[in-house]
């Protein structure tokens, strides 16, 4: 049985690869069919997911822990495993660094909605986090994007400013920002723990794109009702998004929106759902994260390294 490190994973699979084989997956697959809700286990420093996904790829499993304080300690916030079985046979193939997986697909994901979904000349991206899935999402965008200017708002003031600097690094202009820089911006990528919106809704320019994939829960959200009320939204599943996601549920409590207001899902979208009617709409892809994603991503990985 193989043993797959980040450093493995991420010089075997770019983020580019990562989101085509999502694109594919996606189109070939609904995932809402063949994937169960994840189930969730309150633990003396977090939480531990137990993510199982079954498809034509092959069989696997997701063990996560989720530990807040963690980042304060200089450890990830995400930390886990993921087991790739055969799918004839069920054969146990290779073991995953769960934590950069994560990581990856998360930000792929996101980037598969914002290859479908911004703006073709997008180029100014407001990153919210800066940490490990802020940094993945940095080099998701510009993988689907010729980005010119990245702003970087986050509570860590030296966090923000080691992001915006390796943006700049990589060409852009990069800098630290405020919550208010959202007017200016072209996508938006919201990548916190935060438990209440980040940004004022009533500031996104027309025609901005909004990926939030930090909230996983039903009373925690990164993105306002007013965001959520003027976007057009795409989700991963209905399911999953009407069962975890509170930056939906949220407003639909409050009687903002009703489960109608999704557009799409992933599936819909990939296979040619239209979503985006005018240069002037805003766009929300509303991400919890699946089990089918990381399969999708892992399988990528082990058919790379042959």
């Amino acid at each position: 049985m193989r043993i797959i490190d980040g450093d493995e994973l991420r010089r075997v699979l770019p983020m580019r690869a990562a989101i085509d084989a999502l694109e594919a997956g996606f189109h070939r697959s609904d995932p809402s069919l063949s994937t169960p809700m994840r189930t969730s286990l309150a633990t003396p420093a977090g939480t531990l997911l137990t993510m199982p996904a079954a498809a034509d790829v092959g069989v696997g499993v997701k063990l996560v822990t989720l530990s807040e304080f963690n980042p304060q300690k200089g450890l990830p916030f995400i930390q886990g495993v993921y087991v790739v079985f055969d799918v004839a046979t069920q054969r146990p193939e290779a073991v995953l660094d769960g934590t950069a997986l994560t990581a990856v697909r998360t930000a792929a994901v996101s980037g598969l909605a914002t290859r479908l979904l911004a703006n073709p000349d997008a180029k100014r991206l407001v990153l919210f986090g800066a940490g490990v899935q802020a940094t993945a999402h940095l080099e998701a965008m510009q993988a689907v994007r010729r980005l010119e200017e990245v702003v970087v708002v986050s509570r860590s003031r030296e966090g923000a400013a080691r992001l915006a600097a390796t943006a700049t690094a990589a060409g852009l202009r990069g800098r630290v920002g405020t919550p208010e820089d959202v007017g200016s911006a072209d996508i938006v990528c919201t990548c916190t723990t935060s438990a209440v919106s980040v940004f004022d809704g009533r500031l996104l320019a027309p025609g901005t794109h909004v990926n939030a994939i930090g909230a996983f829960l039903a009373d925690t959200r990164e993105v306002d009702t007013e965001t959520v009320r003027r976007a057009r939204v795409v989700v991963e599943t209905r399911a999953v998004a009407l069962a975890e996601a509170g930056d939906l549920l949220i407003p639909i409590a409050e009687g903002a929106i009703t489960a109608s207001h999704i557009v799409a899902d992933l599936s819909e979208l990939v296979r040619g759902a239209s979503v985006r009617t005018d240069a002037r709409d805003v766009t929300l892809f509303e991400s919890v994260g699946m089990a089918f994603e990381d399969l999708v991503v892992a399988r990528a990985a082990l058919d790379a390294l042959g």
